[in-house]
């Protein structure tokens, strides 16, 4: 596996980012990684290190696009920006997989402007896996395609029960549509008209109709559907509900508990890390011809070298191979 990592993504790059790399190639023998930013600074950080493998590689880029910019100006402005040489490289074959956690906008609108899309896929989209009270549920998209039609919708739906089965290990997913009520007729036209068009598409058997937001983690489908703007709300406040709750119960539990204090503290941390962006290191975006994994902004040395293996386990699932055979034979307005 061959992977551009954005070496100037990310709020406290590069030297989280540097640290990860190194982390997961110790741990990889086959890992080939391709550090994209400033070369002075890279060769810098690399330097306070007694040994680099030869699997490390600099490929040098100029400016990046900052947490706050507006993705397609400044990807205008800055076309040899980090994110867009990383995409470069993938377009190009030189490596199979991007990994970054810079600006999630500038990550989507760098790849959407290479037009690397595998076979009958209209727009990609982000999926992010979250813990529900029976499993894991595969939410998509989380903020990729805010301006999605029924047919991305529907394409989502394919790419999810394949990701799911392949990655979460559910057998036969089930696909649900994110909406403000479970009954038939709820929600806006792109949700009326994309429940329409699931129950008469190829993957209408595994389609259980409308889910309600409480729904997703009550476990009611394994795969869950939406449109960018949705999905990234959804996420956020999962985010931010999740560790409020788990500081909350925490520190209720230990004030009780004195007896054994350390090992409540221990299973309260074991509990909190499904819910912890670096376990996984990030999020995939499927539809895209190659692999791209982004993460989060705060990611530490942990979230990248998990990224950088999470992106092998997707190419070693052949997730892209199934998704173009899915869609091969099936028509999209």
């Amino acid at each position: 596996m061959r992977i551009a990592l954005d070496a100037m993504g990310g709020d406290d790059a590069p030297a989280p980012i540097v640290k990860g790399a190194l982390s997961a190639l110790e741990a990889d023998e086959s890992l080939h990684v391709s550090l994209v930013g400033d070369s002075a600074t890279l060769e810098g950080l690399l330097a306070d290190y007694h040994s680099v493998p030869d699997r490390l590689s600099i490929s040098p880029s100029e400016g990046v696009v900052g947490m706050h910019e507006t993705p397609t100006k400044a990807l205008r402005a800055k076309p040899n920006s980090s994110i867009a040489v990383c995409w470069r490289l993938m377009a190009g074959q030189e490596v199979d997989a991007v990994v970054s956690a810079g600006n999630t906008g500038a990550v989507v609108a760098a790849g959407l402007r290479t037009r690397l899309f595998l076979p009958k896929v209209k727009r990609p989209g982000i999926a992010v896996a979250l813990p529900t009270a029976i499993g894991q549920a595969l939410l998509i998209d989380v903020g990729a395609n805010p301006a999605a039609r029924p047919e991305h919708l529907y394409q989502y739906g394919v790419m999810g029960l394949i990701y799911a089965r392949e990655m979460l290990g559910i057998e036969s997913p089930r696909v649900g549509l994110m909406n403000i009520g479970s009954e038939e007729g709820k929600g806006n036209e792109l949700y009326k008209d994309t429940h329409t068009f699931l129950t008469g598409s190829p993957i209408a058997d595994s389609y259980v109709g409308n889910v309600e937001g409480r729904g997703l983690y009550q476990g009611e489908a394994d795969v869950l559907i939406c449109e960018g703007f949705v999905g990234n709300v959804v996420l956020k406040v999962s985010e931010g509900f999740a560790e409020v709750m788990m500081k909350v119960v925490g520190k209720e539990i230990i004030q009780v508990v004195d007896a054994d204090r350390a090992s409540v503290v221990d299973a309260m941390e074991n509990l909190s890390r499904r819910y912890q962006h670096n376990e996984t290191g990030g999020a995939p975006l499927l539809g895209i011809d190659g692999i791209c994994i982004i993460c989060h902004g705060s990611s530490d040395e942990r979230s990248i070298r998990n990224a950088l293996k999470f992106a092998t386990q997707i190419g070693d699932q052949q997730i892209n191979s199934q998704i173009v055979d899915a869609l091969a034979d099936q028509p999209v307005a």
